[in-house]
Order: structure tokens, then sequence, then C-alpha cells
């Protein structure tokens, strides 16, 4: 059982702590901001120099028309997805060489040089049109950027905090008082909760302001994929934080766990076309359920039903993780 009266003096004391750290307050408000306004700025650009074309399905007749230099022929399993990326300038065209279609955005620049070059090879599918808004390499990439930002604040800011108290002797007289691990650990997720819920929320608002993302969906969804992805990545660096009383081990072991998992979860890039291996290891990563449910919501306008599965990844997450991180925890 909770004491609140312990519970909310331990959850001060830290709030306290981080807010008169004004290196890490301002590190964590500024860095994720001067990342989205440079990628803004560096890739707002309508000039795309490589074409790149939707293939579904073989066929000897498209032989010529795929040695076109310069242009990129993805293979696509998925017509209705690779459709949508035709809608979203992602594809430049889509061929269906089972069906013998091909799509073309009315508003693509793309598309029409490839049609021209396509019918330059005496290839002559049947012609689908579609329309759709480009979307902005920066709306891909906001999502993947708050979200490695809420990676470094969870492990960081609970595991090696909890990491330093033990080294410095500050959890050993914790434990001379009536304080309980529980209560301990669960004052420090709830500050770590709400202090990287509230400066995303800044963040995003204030650098939404600046550059203008895509928002096709509801905030309600947006918000519980914050909370959820925070919360397992807390829960995470709990364990780290339960056992180790070295910071230099803890910080070793904290990037090894980061680096990782901001490279594979696709917040840089997205893992289409990657070996199947590597898209299966990051299904195991909490930042790519993030990151992927929260781009759904953004771009795609999902729901709760569409993200449900996300959802229910992370709150898993968290609860092995907290399980692990509690069970393990020592105060020496």
């Amino acid at each position: 059982m909770i004491g609140l009266r312990r519970f909310f003096a331990v959850l001060g004391a830290r709030n306290r702590e981080f807010l008169r750290d004004r290196m890490a307050l301002s590190w964590n408000i500024i860095l994720p901001v001067l990342i989205v306004i440079g990628f803004a700025f560096a890739f707002n650009s309508d000039d795309d120099h490589l074409f790149k074309v939707g293939i579904l399905g073989q066929d000897d007749r498209a032989t010529t028309f795929m040695e076109t230099a310069y242009t990129q022929f993805i293979p696509v399993t998925d017509l209705p997805s690779a459709i949508t990326k035709v809608e979203r300038h992602q594809l430049g065209m889509l061929v269906d060489l089972e069906t013998f279609r091909y799509w073309i955005n009315d508003t693509s620049s793309s598309g029409y040089v490839l049609e021209k070059l396509m019918r330059a090879t005496d290839l002559r599918p049947e012609k689908q049109l579609v329309s759709g808004e480009q979307i902005r390499y920066v709306d891909w990439l906001i999502p993947g950027v708050l979200g490695m930002n809420i990676m470094f604040s969870s492990l960081f800011g609970v595991g090696y905090v909890i990491v330093r108290y033990r080294k410095n002797g500050v959890l050993k007289r914790l434990k001379a008082t009536p304080l309980s691990a529980l209560e301990f650990l669960s004052a420090q997720v709830a500050s770590r909760l709400w202090m990287i819920t509230l400066f995303t929320c800044l963040v995003y608002a204030g650098t939404n302001l600046l550059v203008g993302f895509r928002m096709n969906g509801s905030y309600l969804p947006l918000l519980l994929v914050l909370l959820c992805g925070t919360l397992s990545m807390i829960s995470l660096g709990l364990i780290i934080a339960a056992r180790m009383n070295n910071e230099e081990a803890a910080n070793g072991l904290l990037n090894l766990i980061s680096w990782p998992m901001m490279l594979l979860s696709g917040v840089w890039f997205s893992l289409e076309g990657s070996p199947a291996l590597i898209q299966q290891l990051a299904l195991l990563l909490p930042l790519t359920h993030m990151t992927t449910a929260a781009r759904a919501v953004m771009i795609d306008g999902a729901g709760l039903m569409d993200i449900g599965w996300h959802l229910m990844v992370l709150t898993l997450m968290t609860v092995v993780f907290m399980t692990i991180g509690a069970r393990t925890f020592r105060w020496e």
C-alpha cells in the first residue's frame, strides 16, 4: 500500500531537483526544436532527382522500362498501401503488372515524366489517376524526433538518476526511513511522466507554430500514444537502475540500449525494404510502436481502433519492465 504523504514528498523533491537543473531542462526543450527546424529547412525542397516506381508482380514486357536510368524500382506487395504512397508523392508511379495497370498522381511532376518514359518503351498499361497532397519529410520526421527525445529523457532521467542516488548514498539514507521501495519508484515514474508529457506537448506546440505539421487525426489518440510510450521507456530505465551502482557502467548500458533503438525504430528513415529479420527485431522495441502509432495518427488520421495493437504492446511492455525493475530493485 502506497503512503500518499511519503509518495508526494518524494515526488515533490524529484520535481524540484529537475526544475533546478537548468542545463537539463533547457536541453530537453531546445534539442528537439533544433532538430525539427533544421530538417524542415534542409528538406524544404520540391526537387526530387531520383524517380521512384513501385512494381507489383512481374512481366517481361516491362523489362525495357525497368532498365530506365536514375529510377529506383521498388517491389511492392500491398496494392492499397502503394496507391496511398502515390497519392502522397512518396512514389512517382505504381505499376501493377498482374492486372496491367499503372497509377500516377495528377499533381506530381515525377509522375508526368515517368509516364512519358514508360510510353517511350512501348509499355501501354491502363492508366489510373489519383490525387493527393505531398507529405513533407518534416511531417514524417516529427513523431520520431519527439519519440527519440522521450526515450533519452526517460532512460537517463530515471535510470541514470537512481544509479547516482545509490552511488552517493541517498538510497541508503532513504532506506532508513518509512519510505517503501514501491513508494519511491512510483514517485520517480510519476515525476518523469508528467514532466516528459508537459515538455513534449510544449515542444510540439512551439515547433508546430514555426513549421506547421500535418495532423489528420485526433489529439486524444496521440496523447495516449505519448503516455503509453513514455511509461514503457521509463519502465525500461528502471531495469537498468534496479541494481547498478556505477554511473559510468549505467551510462554505457543506457547508450547500448538507446542508440540501437533509435536506429532500428524508424526515427530517421523507414525500414521498408530492409531485411525481414531487422523488421521483426524492430517490433521488440517500444520506440518502434510509439513512432509508428504517432505517425499513423498524424499522417493517416488513425483512430484508437487503428492503433490499438501498438497501445496494447506498449502497455504489456510497461507491465513486464515495471515488474522486473521493481522485483530486482535494491537500496544499496
